[in-house]
């Protein structure tokens, strides 16, 4: 077992293991590491605890000190100069007539790197200016071409339900989301309703799944018989977030009455359940001029 604290160096970014190296480190302490990019200002956000060695990247690295009020200063006017540096960039951008989008600006704690995020549709020929941003801030330059999903994430704004986005405020890494889960949860698989601020398909997709496939493999599928406590019938339609089925059953005088029943309260007699959907079974719900939409909802970044 090693020893770790969890260090995020940016708002619902991912968290990094470094070693304490003894030193009084308290969650929500801001600190300064050693990371391959050099010395950085992050804050604590996992306390000192310890984790199995086959949870960490080897070498681990060090916790050089916690953060004095120099060094908040210092992060501090960072990110005043960081600001500076977007209107800078974004007047070179449009001097080299360049297609791209600049997204955000970042600083190293050390200063020895300024990191220009941006998006593009394609390649983009930046080394002209590369040299202007190089001659201006007499320090190393890179410019790294994000995607759409990442941009979400530094910019932020409310997502369709209202709320800030979750890549925004608290998703530390984008998990893997498919036009499957839609399916399975009953959603309209019209591509407008389904993605979310970035083009993509929304990632609060992936949050109940794991509930819809564990009900599925319960859930009989419609047209199935079942035995029930008020006797054989057929099944009409289900339902995944309730539980419950409507099971058509035959009574003595020859009608027919339905009954809204728990799946924990039948037997299956005939049919099958409803289980996972085949992804190549699906049918997107679009409009001729949505195909430019769809090309983009599948692009995982």
């Amino acid at each position: 077992m090693v020893t770790v604290v969890g260090v995020r160096f940016k708002k619902a970014g991912k968290i990094y293991y470094f070693s304490p190296d003894n030193l009084n480190i308290k969650k929500y302490d801001n600190i300064i590491v050693e990371t391959a990019r050099g010395v950085e200002f992050g804050k604590c956000v996992i306390a000192p605890k310890a984790i199995s060695e086959s949870n960490i990247v080897s070498p681990l690295k060090n916790v050089l000190r916690v953060a004095t009020e120099e060094d908040i200063k210092k992060h501090n006017e960072n990110k005043e100069k960081e600001s500076e540096a977007f209107k800078v960039c974004i007047e070179k951008i449009q001097q080299h007539d360049l297609k791209m989008k600049l997204i955000d600006v970042e600083y190293t704690f050390d200063n020895n790197k300024v990191i220009f995020y941006f998006t593009a549709d394609g390649r983009v020929d930046f080394r002209e200016l590369v040299k202007d941003l190089a001659s201006i801030f007499r320090t190393r330059i890179e410019l790294r071409q994000i995607g759409v999903r990442d941009e979400a994430k530094m910019v932020g704004g409310l997502g369709p339900c209202g709320r800030t986005m979750c890549c925004s405020t608290f998703l530390g890494d984008f998990v893997p989301v498919s036009i499957k889960m839609a399916k399975e949860q009953n959603l309209s698989l019209n591509p407008t309703k389904i993605s979310g601020m970035c083009g993509r398909l929304m990632c609060c997709l992936n949050y109940e799944q794991d509930t819809y496939e564990r009900i599925r493999k319960k859930l009989p599928k419609v047209g199935s018989i079942v035995d029930t406590s008020y006797g054989q019938g057929e099944v009409t339609s289900n339902s995944v977030v309730k539980e419950m089925i409507k099971v058509k059953i035959r009574v003595k005088d020859g009608e027919d009455v339905i009954k809204d029943i728990s799946i924990h309260d039948v037997h299956m007699i005939s049919g099958g359940f409803e289980g996972n959907i085949n992804e190549d079974e699906i049918k997107i719900d679009i409009e001729a001029e949505d195909e430019d939409i769809i090309k983009h909802l599948f692009n995982e970044d």
